[in-house]
């Protein structure tokens, strides 16, 4: 093997802590700049995962592997934005008020040799029917802040959410099952 350091293509400390669950601490964190924007008529599965691989490619080094993620929260085929903004988030929540939704969380890892490794997992979340109020506390809380579909699990919309069907992790952003094998894969040692 030519290399087992590992970089992570995120300034996600949310990431950070998940791959931490795996017992690795990533040699370097280089998050890369991509430009996001959902090519016309892309499906979110497709973007999901075109998305994980750039993030990889972008951050590509010839001495380690790259792990890249990306999460996109889907209401039918509707891409949901990254909420950088009040009333974001809260067309966001109406939007999934009552109703499933898909969290599809894709990885990459690219190795040094340019070989590049993806999986998905995709979980279904469904929000209870949302009062009004609830939404305008979740607002002010601020957690929504720079987050697909407007939520944070890890924070207080769990409390808010009825069933999740999946990956609680790939929710999070990093699926721990889908990474631990992709990383096992290419050879680091995981449990």
């Amino acid at each position: 093997m030519a290399s087992l350091r590992l970089i992570l293509a995120s300034a996600s400390p949310r990431r950070r802590e998940l791959i931490a669950r795996l017992g690795l601490e990533p040699d370097g964190i280089e998050p890369a700049d991509i430009d996001e924007t959902p090519l016309k008529g892309e499906l979110p599965r497709a973007y999901a995962i075109r998305m994980a691989r750039e993030k990889a490619c972008a951050a590509a080094r010839p001495d380690a592997h790259v792990l890249a993620g990306d999460t996109v929260v889907a209401v039918g085929r509707r891409i949901l934005p990254k909420a950088e903004d009040e009333p974001t988030a809260r067309q966001c929540l109406q939007l999934m008020s009552g109703r499933r939704h898909r969290v599809l969380s894709a990885i990459a890892l690219r190795a040094p040799d340019g070989t590049v490794r993806e999986r998905l997992s995709e979980t279904s979340v469904r929000f209870k029917n949302l009062h009004p109020d609830e939404i305008n506390a979740y607002v002010a809380g601020g957690e929504w802040h720079g987050k697909a579909g407007g939520y944070a699990i890890q924070g207080s919309a769990e409390g808010l959410i009825a069933w999740i069907e999946g990956s609680h992790s790939g929710v999070v952003g990093l699926p721990l099952f889908e990474t631990r094998a992709l990383l096992r894969a290419a050879g680091f040692p995981i449990g």
